[in-house]
């Protein structure tokens, strides 16, 4: 067992025991923190049905930032879906056999990074030439942006410039699964791919990115529009009145 084999499998361990447990830290603090008013952004659902249905727009379609910006929508969605498309696709590094699902997405994965590539460039011009988003872009911003990038950019080098021994690297992440440590590839793009891939595992529940799980808990998306007919009251204020 190479030296390099160690060093890479201890990082994915480290790196994924950090992720799980900042999100689920992180998942804690959003579900246990009150929202003191009802502030859903109007015109808003009604209903509980309602609440489902404008989170799933907001989730599948971004509803919201469709009608505040269509530049911003399409980077947005370009960047967002290429990479739920590149993610699935690497699903064949952990299955075996494959998913029949992942085996039919692979020719449009493969693709997707470009999307993927164009979204994050959009984005990231946008926090250069827009003024006001200039203003308030801080360089942990910047420095997310190049990460990302730089995560799709050797990503594609893989796959168009030097190939990559893909059955390699599943055997690797296989081996991991069941710790069972199988020898990592040397090649330097993949070995630059995987170090920046765990970074941005470990920085995942300390950063921006965290909007992903906290969407679902933003008052203004998940509450139901009804104050006159339900009093709200957070179980603090609950205690006061006690």
């Amino acid at each position: 067992m190479t030296f390099l084999t160690i060093v890479y499998a201890v990082l994915f361990y480290v790196a994924t025991a950090l992720m799980v447990a900042g999100l689920a830290r992180k998942i804690r603090q959003y579900a246990k923190t009150p929202a003191p008013l009802k502030i859903p952004t109007t015109p808003a659902p009604v209903t509980r049905t309602g609440v489902v249905m404008r989170m799933f727009r907001e989730l599948v379609f971004f509803e919201s930032l469709f009608k505040s910006n269509k530049w911003i929508w399409i980077f947005g969605y370009l960047f967002h879906y290429g990479m739920f498309l590149v993610l699935a696709r690497h699903l064949r590094y952990f299955t075996d056999p494959v998913w029949t699902w992942v085996d039919l997405i692979q020719p449009f994965g493969m693709y997707a990074a470009f999307a993927m590539a164009a979204g994050l460039l959009g984005l990231w011009a946008r926090r250069i030439l827009v003024d006001r988003v200039r203003y308030i872009t801080a360089l942990s911003d910047h420095l997310m942006l190049a990460l990302l990038f730089a995560i799709t950019g050797t990503g594609l080098m893989m796959d168009y410039v030097t190939h990559t021994d893909i059955v390699a690297v599943k055997e690797f992440f296989r081996g991991l699964m069941v710790f069972n440590w199988q020898p990592i590839p040397e090649d330097p793009v993949l070995l630059v791919h995987l170090a920046l891939v765990a970074i941005l595992m470990i920085i995942f529940p300390i950063s921006k990115l965290l909007h992903a799980p906290g969407v679902f808990f933003s008052p203004t998306r998940n509450q139901v529009d009804n104050p006159r007919e339900q009093r709200h009251l957070s179980a603090w204020a609950a205690e006061l009145e006690k």
